[in-house]
């Protein structure tokens, strides 16, 4: 027991030793090696730029859903007499309410809320903030019901510039600060990491590279 004791203070006395022999410095330099060593590097989701082809689809589909409603009541008005009569003229009436009730929970609600339109929820299209936020109601408002007119009053040329834009976005997109990308299933690595993963295995290192799962 004397001789168990007697070493346990020696390697306590060696130990304080040493740490009074480290300079600050190098005490700094290992408190910054055993971080880094337990810091894991993010995943960063990678947003694939939503086609042009598949936003005219988008936008076509949500523009077939309110003018069907209008559609639908202007038949109903002219099967009752059209603005001649009162039960006509109510009826164009309602199909223009309901169009426009349609156009606000398509185009602000369920696009300000969950990122998707009816049209976008069909062609796989998301509509975020440049920073991957939802884009909220004020947004989706002022995208739709102001930059919508901004981008078709110069010859359309407003939506025309999602083609050649690398990043995808049209006028009414930078208006607003969103961006309209292509769902996928699961995010993916950064493709910085992936060049040096593959440049490891090239030189015989071996790399894991870990994939999370979405939430």
């Amino acid at each position: 027991m004397v001789t168990r004791n007697t070493s346990n203070r020696l390697g306590s006395a060696e130990l304080i030793n040493k740490m009074g022999t480290m300079t600050p410095a190098k005490v700094e330099y290992a408190k910054t090696q055993r971080r880094s060593v337990k810091r894991v590097e993010p995943h960063v989701r990678i947003r694939y730029r939503a086609p042009f082809a598949l936003r005219c689809g988008a936008l076509l589909i949500d523009y077939i859903l309110i003018v069907l409603i209008l559609t639908l009541s202007t038949l109903v008005a002219r099967m009752m007499g059209g603005g001649a009569r009162m039960a006509g003229g109510t009826a164009e009436k309602i199909g223009i309410f309901f169009a426009l009730v349609a156009a606000v929970l398509d185009l602000v609600v369920l696009a300000g809320l969950t990122g998707k339109t009816v049209g976008k929820w069909t062609t796989g299209l998301r509509l975020e903030q440049t920073d991957g936020n939802v884009p909220g109601i004020t947004r989706a408002l002022l995208r739709h019901f102001v930059g919508y007119p901004v981008s078709i009053f110069p010859f359309g040329l407003g939506f025309l510039l999602a083609a050649v834009n690398p990043t995808g976005r049209a006028l009414h997109d930078l208006i607003a600060g969103t961006v309209v990308v292509r769902e996928q299933g699961a995010p993916a690595i950064a493709p910085a990491r992936r060049l040096a993963a593959q440049q490891a295995s090239r030189s015989g290192v071996s790399v894991k590279t870990k994939v999370e799962s979405p939430s």
